[in-house]
Parts: C-alpha cells; sequence; structure tokens
C-alpha cells in the first residue's frame, strides 16, 4: 500500500486559555460567521443534564439597548431549553458556516451584515449546487461563544423592538425544501422562517468571548471590552472563566 496521506492537522492544547485575543470589536473571522450561519447550537443546563437546541438567530453588533455585539432568539414558554435557562442563564453557543449559508435576505436590520447572497443565485439547482461548494470551500473555522442569556420583559419596548428585528432578519426571498427545490413561490417574494406568537420568549446574549477553533484542530479564545475596560485576569478552562 502506498503511503497514507495525514491531513494537516495541529491539535492544540486547549484546557486553559489559549492565544488570547483582547479588542473593542469581534475578530473578523466571528463577525463573518455570525453573519453568514443559517442556526446556531445553543447549549444549555439544568446543573444535571445539558441539552443542544438548533436556533434561528439574529445577529446585531449593536442595539439601541445594548452597546455589546448581541445575539437575539425566541424561545416557546414550555421547552426544555426555557425551563433550564430560568435556573442557569449561563449558555454556550456554537455557529458555524460550513454546513449551511443563510437564503437570500434583502433586509439588514441595524447594519448588521451586507445580505447574504443574492436570489439570482439560487434560482437553479446548478446555481444552489455551486452556492454550497463554493459558501463549504470558504469556511474553515467555527466558534464558539460563552455567555448568559438574558429573556426581555414582556411587552417591554426592548422586546417589541428585538422582535421586530428578529423577524426582519429571517424573512427571506428563497428558501429550499428538504430536496433542494426552490419552493413554488414568485420571484422576489419573501416569506418568514419563523413565526412570533404572543406568548414566545425572546432571549438576547451579549457576545463578549469565545473561542474560535478552525478545521485543523488549532484554537484561538477571544474577549471584547469597551474602551477603557480592563479584561478579566481570572484563568479560564475551555474558554469559560470559572
Amino acid at each position: 500500500m502506498g503511503d497514507t496521506v495525514n491531513p494537516p492537522l495541529s491539535y492544540e492544547a486547549s484546557a486553559t486559555t489559549t492565544h488570547r485575543h483582547v479588542a473593542t470589536t469581534l475578530p473578523p473571522e466571528v463577525i463573518s460567521c455570525l453573519k453568514n450561519s443559517r442556526f446556531l447550537h445553543l447549549a444549555t443546563c439544568d446543573g444535571l443534564t445539558p441539552h443542544i437546541s438548533l436556533m434561528s438567530y439574529t445577529y446585531l453588533p449593536s442595539t439601541p439597548f445594548d452597546p455589546y455585539p448581541t445575539i437575539i432568539m425566541t424561545t416557546n414558554p414550555s421547552s426544555r431549553k426555557t425551563i433550564h435557562l430560568q435556573t442557569n442563564p449561563r449558555v454556550s453557543l456554537l455557529v458555524h458556516d460550513w454546513v449551511s449559508h443563510r437564503p437570500p435576505t434583502r433586509t439588514n436590520p441595524g447594519g448588521a451584515r451586507d445580505g447574504s447572497p443574492p436570489p439570482a443565485a439560487t434560482r437553479s439547482s446548478l446555481g444552489s449546487l455551486l452556492l454550497a461548494l463554493n459558501t463549504s470551500a470558504m469556511s474553515s473555522i467555527s466558534t464558539t461563544i460563552t455567555a448568559e442569556a438574558r429573556f426581555l420583559e414582556s411587552g417591554s419596548e426592548e422586546e417589541t423592538w428585538c422582535k421586530e428585528r428578529h423577524l426582519e432578519n429571517n424573512t427571506f426571498e428563497e428558501e429550499l425544501s428538504t430536496f433542494g427545490q426552490a419552493q413554488q413561490q414568485q420571484a422576489g417574494q419573501r416569506r418568514p422562517s419563523l413565526s412570533i406568537d404572543e406568548d414566545v420568549r425572546v432571549v438576547t446574549v451579549r457576545v463578549r468571548e469565545g473561542r474560535i477553533a478552525d478545521w485543523k484542530g488549532g484554537v484561538r479564545d477571544w474577549i471584547v471590552v469597551q474602551e477603557g475596560e480592563e479584561p478579566s485576569s481570572q484563568p479560564a478552562i475551555n474558554g469559560v472563566v470559572l
């Protein structure tokens, strides 16, 4: 047999903070991930059993209510993740953009992103295939975000504002069905990919710290601070300050 060619993996010791990056803005790779990914994975825990949910989300560089980068999500008030968050608000989010890309949208809430690929790019099966291949080829990192989730007060100005941005950000020009065929709708027609009921809870996560991992096994921790603010000097375990 011929020699086996091993991938250029570079697994690093990552039990503690690794290659820490401190800045007043998110690393460009993280911004790209948050702008381009279709979903994120939300990990919650009731103290004993972890639970992971696939979530639609909205990323904003800031909001009128928080100067930090913010992620908006909605959850059923009787869901397991909601029950977990009520007793333990600490969460971990995983975002990666090499598995799925956002369908075309013309909304641009708060300048959060420049918009996903134009609708023309996915109007044919070949276009969809090429877009998926190009997206996969260009993507090579994922990011983990550690934070505390916060339920917004029902009926508050902040909740209303965040609901509107979340709906705008998840109303797409066109989406693919399970078998890759464009769903029947008129060109340019916009369709919400989620519904927000009256009793839904709106959850926000302030994006301040996390970790970038690349496909080769390299890791790099990052933290966002405001001007003049000093980052925590406490040691971190797997990116989490204990």
